[in-house]
């Protein structure tokens, strides 16, 4: 209960203290035209209010990652609450801010083209090809998670899938049309109502952790593997939780914001505010997955993650209540699916310089997405298997794309001269993480740990010297143009 109440005051205080500071060192010109005022189009450059930023924001990057990540984490117990704390305020909301903030700087241009221009052009087209691939993979995990979610909901008949069929079928036709029209007619009018459901549901659960006093039953803090199957805490548990610390495909959602919000001021609470609450969301899933089923034993037993979903918020909040919060599960993901299509879209119009105003330009990009994106989704329900591979492929996808993104960041702030330990260590840890683990995961090259886990250190080291060596290159190049200018 402890590390439970702790780490949210952290998250809590980490907003307060070190998103100020995270700010600070950006630089922010609140007298700055954005996007949204400079270049309003009427579809996807639009002013909206601040708050409704903010939770277009959350919605945008949220989807299932701190709810499903969240319960896949707590088979460790509270070195998932450690991890959320830690890798939100110090890794996932930097990353999110930095890409939100870079973006704004430039246009709104979209993540690929950001990296591009701090990285050069061989890193700028393998983030278009790797974030357009990610984008189309989360929204196949997004369409077939919140349908799985109704499924467990409403009573069928044992075997019959008509339930899910339809629910993929209504969630897929919404995603076309959200995709498609201006970004104010649907997700800026829907995204406050569901945005109020999941809160709701998230406060309610908390609640009733304290009034059952389940709360007290989570195991407190200690240097132990916790996991049934003792899986090792790294790098496994640093994959599984992804959106509730730290998550690449935020760096493609940032953008949309970027070119609505109207200050730069507005950037701290929009894009590392968002991820502070989807922290809290991911601590609050992890410690009723660690409550309600008596232990790591129980929840390995429990089910999949929208079963245990389903059993806690019934279990703890009844009937009326437990709609409410599942509802809230069902709009999480479907508010990032949409977005993923749009961000794609926008990805493919950035490389094309394909002109998005009119409609039908709009309908040119968004088609060959879903037809890719349909064909996914089929072999995704042909079987559990073939979710699960799409899953764990789309978690390490998700959190390399976080990695580059970060290595940009420190990119743009040594060039500017700021501190770019903000980023780069967060970036060498992250390197760290997605290299031993496609070393040693199942999906992966299946290598022993130690060399796994020794491998990603040794390609981290390269990296950030590599790093910190081009850096004292240009600096002494500066100085050299510099005296040779005096002169």
């Amino acid at each position: 209960m402890i590390s439970f109440i702790v780490g949210i005051i952290a998250l809590i205080l980490g907003y307060v203290v070190y998103g100020k500071i995270v700010e600070k060192i950006f630089v922010i010109d609140p007298k700055a035209k954005t996007p949204a005022g400079r270049i309003h189009d009427g579809v996807d450059f639009v002013e909206i209010p601040t708050w409704k930023a903010v939770l277009i924001q959350f919605l945008n990057i949220a989807g299932t990652g701190p709810i499903f990540g969240a319960i896949a984490g707590a088979l460790w117990g509270p070195a998932a609450f450690v991890w959320i704390v830690l890798g939100c305020i110090f890794a996932g909301a930097v990353h999110d801010y930095f890409s939100g903030m870079l973006s704004l700087r430039n246009g709104g241009d979209t993540i690929a083209e950001i990296v591009g221009k701090y990285l050069g052009d061989i890193p700028r087209w393998i983030m278009r090809v790797f974030s357009i691939v990610l984008l189309i993979l989360v929204g196949v995990v997004f369409v077939t998670t919140p349908a799985q979610v109704l499924d467990s909901l409403i009573p069928h008949t044992e075997g019959s899938r008509i339930v899910y069929i339809i629910a993929l079928t209504l969630i897929i036709f919404y995603y076309i049309i959200a995709t498609i029209l201006p970004i104010d007619k649907i997700i800026g009018r829907l995204y406050p109502i569901f945005g109020a459901a999941l809160l709701i549901m998230g406060v309610g659960i908390t609640i009733m952790l304290f009034v059952t006093g389940e709360i007290a039953t989570i195991p407190e803090f200690a240097f132990k593997n916790l996991h049934p199957k003792a899986m090792p805490i790294f790098p496994f548990l640093c994959i599984s939780i992804a959106c509730g610390a730290i998550s690449g495909f935020h760096a493609t959602q940032s953008p949309l914001m970027a070119r609505c919000i109207k200050s730069e001021k507005d950037g701290r609470i929009v894009f590392y505010g968002a991820m502070i609450i989807e922290g809290v969301v991911a601590m609050i899933w992890a410690a009723a997955a660690m409550a309600h089923f008596g232990g790591q034993e129980g929840l390995a037993a429990a089910g999949a993650a929208a079963v245990v979903v389903k059993n806690v918020s019934i279990d703890l909040m009844g009937p009326i209540g437990g709609v409410l919060a599942v509802l809230g599960v069902v709009a999480c993901p479907i508010t990032s699916g949409d977005t993923a299509f749009r961000s794609a879209r926008l990805a493919i119009a950035d490389i094309s310089k394909y002109d998005q105003k009119p409609i039908k330009n709009r309908f040119l990009i968004a088609v060959p997405l879903f037809i890719v994106g349909i064909l996914l989704v089929l072999f995704a329900i042909g079987s559990t298997a073939n979710f699960n591979m799409i899953w764990r492929y789309f978690a390490w996808s998700n959190q390399t794309l976080a990695t580059i993104a970060l290595w940009a960041a420190s990119a743009y702030l040594a060039k500017a001269g700021k501190l770019f330990w903000l980023t780069t260590i967060p970036a060498t840890y992250m390197t760290v993480v997605v290299t031993s683990y496609i070393l040693v995961a199942p999906e992966g090259f299946k290598l022993p740990y130690t060399v796994g886990i020794v491998t990603g250190l040794v390609v981290a080291a390269a990296l950030f010297v590599l790093f910190i060596s081009l850096i004292a290159v240009k600096q002494k190049n500066t100085l050299k143009e510099g005296v040779v200018g005096a002169h």
